[in-house]
C-alpha cells in the first residue's frame, strides 16, 4: 500500500446467502457502533461508506467507482465467511486488484493451534498451553490524525434506512448502559484495569459486583483488539496494579474465546455447524423435551428460581448477562427443563449484544454436556446453591427481581420457604408459602 494513498472506509451489510444474520440486540449495537465510527472517521477527514448486498458484488462495484488498487479487510472466521472471503479474493485478483487479509480479531489464527498429530484440540488446558506461546501482541500504534480521502467519495446508504433499531415497541431503552464505539471500549478497559483487574479471579464470578470487564461486545464488533486487552493486562502487572495471577486468569478467559473459535472452525471444516449440531455426536440421540410453556417462562424470567429469573431479566433489559449466570440459566434450561440447548443458543443469539457465533454455541454446548471439554451431562448447576454462593447478600436478585426485594437475605434464594406465621412482616400472595412461579412479597 502506498503511503499517503487515498483510503475509502467501507462497511458492508453482507447479505450473502448462508451467512447468519445478526440478532436484534446485535443490530442495535451495530447501529450505534457505525454511528460512532462514522463520527470518528469524519474527525480525521474521512467518510464512511455504507452499502448492503453481496460483499463481493458490492466491493467490485466500489473498485470500479474508485479505481482502488487494494482492498484490505480483517478475516471473520465464522461459518460461511471464510468461503465468501476466498471467493472475494479470487474475484479481486481476476480484476487486477490486490486483496489483503489480516487476523485482527484473535490472539492466534483459528485453526493453526494443532495437536502433535495435526488435529484440533478438544480440551482447553493443553490447547491453551500451546496457544499462549504463539500469542504475539506486537506494539500498539497510534490512531492516525488524518486519513487521506479521494476527491470524490462514492455514494453511501443512509444508516437509518437499514432499520437496525427497534421501533414499536422500543425494547432497547435499557441498553443505554452501553457506550458502543472505540471510545466506549477504551473507557471500559481503563475502568476494568483501574477498578476490577486486581480482584478479577474472585469477583468475576460475582454478579452482584462489577468484577468483569464487560468488553465482550466491544471485542465482537472490532472496537477494541484482544491484543490491546492482553497488553493492558501485562502493563498492569508490570506497574503493580494487578498480580501476575490475576492477569493470567484474564488471559485464560481470552484463551477460552480462542479455543471456541478453533472448535467452531474445525467443526465447519468437517461439514458441521457448531450452533446447530452437537460437537459430541452421541447427543444426536438425546431425548430433549418439547416444553413451549417452560421455554417461554425461562425466556421471560418467570421460572420462580430467583437467580435464573434475575439473569434472564438482566439479559432482556440490557442485552447482556453476567457470565456465571449465563452458565446457571443454560444449565437450568437443558438439565432442569430438559429443553434442547439449540433453543437457548438461538435466544441468546437474538438478545445478546455480544452474540458471537463460536463463543455462544461453544458455551451452550459446554454447559449442555455435548460440547468440547464439557463436564458430564449429569453435572448440574444447582440454581439455589449457585445463587447463595455467588449472590450471598441477594443484591443481584433484588436488582432484577424487585418483587423479592423485601425478603430477608436468608430466604432471598428460596422464597417458596416463606410462611406468614414465621415472618409476620412479609405478606405472601399465594397463601402459606411462595409458589415458585408467582412469588411476590411486600412490606406489611
Amino acid at each position: 500500500m502506498r503511503v499517503g494513498a487515498a483510503i475509502v472506509p467501507v462497511y458492508i451489510g453482507d447479505e450473502t446467502p448462508g451467512l447468519r444474520a445478526p440478532g436484534a440486540a446485535s443490530q442495535w449495537w451495530l447501529h450505534h457502533s457505525l454511528t460512532q465510527l462514522s463520527s470518528d472517521l469524519e474527525a480525521r477527514g474521512a467518510r464512511l461508506v455504507l452499502r448492503r448486498g453481496n460483499a463481493t458484488r458490492v466491493l467490485l462495484e466500489l473498485v470500479r467507482e474508485t479505481g482502488a488498487a487494494q482492498v484490505i479487510w480483517n478475516t471473520i472466521f465464522d461459518p460461511g465467511y471464510l468461503a465468501a472471503d476466498a471467493h472475494l479474493a479470487e474475484a479481486l485478483n481476476q480484476s487486477g486488484v490486490s486483496p489483503r487479509r489480516f487476523n485482527g480479531g484473535h490472539l492466534v489464527v483459528p485453526g493453526t493451534v494443532r495437536t502433535k498429530t495435526g488435529g484440533a484440540y478438544g480440551v482447553f488446558t493443553p490447547f491453551w498451553r500451546t496457544a499462549r506461546d504463539q500469542v504475539a501482541t506486537g506494539d500498539a500504534l497510534a490512531a492516525p490524525v488524518h486519513i487521506p480521502s479521494p476527491a470524490l467519495s462514492p455514494g453511501s446508504d443512509h444508516l437509518e434506512d437499514w432499520h437496525l433499531l427497534p421501533r414499536k415497541p422500543d425494547w432497547a431503552q435499557g441498553f443505554a448502559v452501553w457506550q458502543p464505539g472505540e471510545g466506549g471500549a477504551r473507557e471500559a478497559l481503563q475502568t476494568f484495569v483501574d477498578k476490577a483487574l486486581h480482584r478479577y479471579d474472585g469477583d468475576r464470578d460475582r454478579p452482584d459486583r462489577p468484577g468483569t470487564s464487560r468488553l465482550s461486545p466491544h471485542i465482537h464488533f472490532g472496537e477494541i483488539s484482544v491484543r490491546a486487552i492482553w497488553r493492558a493486562g501485562q502493563f498492569a502487572a508490570h506497574q503493580g496494579l494487578a498480580s501476575d495471577h490475576q492477569v493470567e486468569k484474564l488471559q485464560a478467559e481470552l484463551g477460552w474465546r480462542e479455543f471456541n473459535a478453533g472448535i467452531a472452525l474445525a467443526q465447519h471444516e468437517a461439514g458441521r455447524d457448531l450452533a446447530r449440531e452437537n460437537y459430541d455426536p452421541r447427543f444426536d440421540r438425546f431425548p430433549w423435551r418439547e416444553d413451549p410453556a417452560g421455554l417461554i417462562a425461562w425466556q421471560r424470567g418467570q421460572t420462580g428460581y430467583p437467580i435464573v429469573d434475575a439473569g434472564m431479566r438482566q439479559l432482556w433489559a440490557t442485552g447482556w448477562m453476567h457470565n456465571r449466570v449465563r452458565m446457571i440459566v443454560a444449565s437450568f434450561l437443558t438439565k432442569h427443563l430438559m429443553i434442547d440447548w439449540r433453543l437457548g443458543e438461538a435466544w441468546f443469539w437474538d438478545t445478546l449484544v455480544d452474540a458471537d457465533h463460536a463463543s455462544n454455541a461453544g458455551n451452550w454446548q459446554w454447559v449442555a454436556g455435548s460440547g468440547a471439554d464439557a463436564s458430564p451431562y449429569f453435572r448440574i448447576f444447582n440454581p439455589t446453591l449457585q445463587g447463595q454462593k455467588f449472590d450471598p447478600d441477594g443484591a443481584y436478585v433484588r436488582t432484577w427481581v424487585p418483587e423479592l426485594r423485601c425478603l430477608p437475605t436468608k430466604l432471598i434464594h428460596t422464597p417458596w420457604l416463606v410462611a406468614n406465621d414465621q415472618n409476620p412482616g412479609i405478606g405472601v400472595k399465594t397463601g402459606q408459602t411462595f409458589h415458585r412461579s408467582a412469588a411476590k412479597c411486600w412490606h406489611m
